[in-house]
């Protein structure tokens, strides 16, 4: 049986994904690069606010998907070229790399605020261990390797879509360029998973908490 986060995984797949493609394509034909790009990112804007509505909150998605928003206005202002709103996302996904690597130059790293974040809203009562094991050399290591490896892969996903942006049609870059940064946050995912797996056996041989 689907369960609903299936479903739910389905729906966003389907308005991120298909629905631009689509919009875009019955769409430039009556108003060019311009307006198909503008009217392609109307399902994902009424899904993010619908998502706001629903679950009183914004999450990291929802960010980007805004700040997207902000440079499509101010590519408006500056003539209204298509290949600005094409990387939009790109650019904010560049910024938010470049803000993890900058954070490794401070004493605790942005993926720390960000795991510990998450441990208090859960409710799971660990943020307090989690603390404390800052002080252990495994944790450091480790979120400073987690850091750095989100760093890098989304200034080298801004990068790679700000290039095929550039060299594609419009048209080829809406209906492939997601399923690239979806494959690319996937796979990043998936190796923080297995990390921070990693990071908790290491930290229970030194008595710790990850």
């Amino acid at each position: 049986m689907i369960s609903k986060k299936q479903l739910h995984l389905a729906a966003d797949l389907l308005v991120n994904l298909a629905l631009p493609w689509l919009v875009f394509h019955f769409a430039q034909p009556v108003w060019g690069d311009y307006g198909g790009l503008l009217a392609s990112s109307v399902p994902p804007i009424l899904w993010s606010i619908g998502e706001f509505a629903w679950q009183r909150r914004i999450d990291a998605l929802s960010l980007i998907v805004l700040a997207g928003i902000a440079l499509s206005l101010a590519a408006t202002l500056l003539g209204g070229d298509a290949r600005l709103l094409l990387v939009r996302e790109s650019l904010i996904s560049g910024l938010i790399g470049l803000a993890f690597l900058g954070s490794l130059l401070t004493s605790k790293p942005l993926v720390y605020y960000l795991a510990r974040a998450t441990l208090a809203r859960d409710g799971s009562g660990h943020v307090d261990a989690f603390t404390a094991s800052w002080q252990r050399g495994t944790l450091r290591h480790g979120i400073r390797v987690i850091t750095s490896a989100w760093g890098i892969s989304l200034c080298g996903e801004a990068v790679l879509r700000t290039w095929l942006a550039w060299n594609w049609p419009p048209e080829r870059f809406l209906a492939i360029a997601p399923f690239i940064s979806y494959g690319i946050m996937g796979g990043l995912f998936a190796w923080t998973v297995w990390y921070r797996r990693r990071m908790v056996k290491a930290s229970r041989g030194e008595g710790g908490t990850a």
